[in-house]
């Protein structure tokens, strides 16, 4: 019988790429998503992986989301957690409005995410958390200070969860993407982009489905014994 895997953010950019590599890998993918509507429905129309509305930032709402998936499709074995956004700003200028969303959305969004599939995956002795961090995450980025602090965070709960889980056989990693040829990352001007590229060794943006691939691995049986780790992709931008 397949795996249930959860994405969250799993209908757009990366999160798209890793709900259909799980997908090709036959797991059955609960892929979530905030806000846009019609983007979901195309998404499921086109892979036809199931899409599930919810803000991670609301803890009930998670969770309520979450005993939905596992009551239409079996219990959560993987879960993904990459839903983000950002709210730019130099830091004498960023509000607590700005600190708080993201705040909210990609640190406490990973506990909300994670904290209720846990008991069910302690139970069964099996499961697989990996957390979509970033490259801001491991070396600062200006006028990120609240996006870095998430990211940064967020390793701290893939280790900390690690040695919780360990004896129970479940694994917790994380990736941290460099810079990826999303819509958000090509909708910035050409200049900047090129900018951005400059600083890469490799010459190039990441694709995601190159995020996507590291995702299936660490959520396959091969890598049961990584644990706690971080894999950097970043085409030699930054070494951790």
């Amino acid at each position: 019988m397949a795996r249930i895997a959860l994405v969250t953010g799993g209908s757009r950019g990366i999160g798209a790429a890793i709900s259909k590599a799980l997908k090709d890998d036959g797991y059955t993918v609960a892929a979530t998503y905030a806000g846009n509507d019609e983007a979901a429905s195309k998404f499921s129309e086109e892979t036809g992986i199931k899409t599930y509305k919810w803000n991670v930032a609301d803890y009930n709402e998670s969770k309520a989301g979450i005993a939905k998936v596992e009551s239409e499709l079996g219990p959560i074995e993987v879960v993904v957690a990459n839903a983000g956004i950002t709210r730019d700003a130099p830091f004498h200028r960023m509000t607590p409005e700005q600190w708080n969303e993201v705040i909210d959305t990609n640190l406490t969004g990973v506990f909300n995410t994670i904290h209720p599939i846990w008991p069910g995956m302690r139970e069964r002795k099996f499961g697989r958390v990996i957390v979509i961090s970033s490259i801001n995450g491991q070396k600062g980025q200006f006028a990120q200070v609240n996006y870095a602090a998430t990211k940064a965070g967020d390793l701290g709960i893939v280790k900390s969860l690690a040695q919780e889980g360990a004896r129970a056989g479940i694994t917790a990693n994380a990736i941290c993407p460099g810079y990826i040829a999303t819509e958000m990352v090509m909708a910035v001007p050409e200049k900047v982009r090129e900018s951005i590229i400059g600083q890469i060794p490799a010459g190039r943006l990441g694709e995601p489905e190159e995020i996507a691939r590291c995702v299936v691995f660490l959520a396959s049986d091969d890598a049961g014994f990584i644990n706690g780790s971080t894999i950097s992709a970043n085409g030699a931008q930054f070494f951790a």
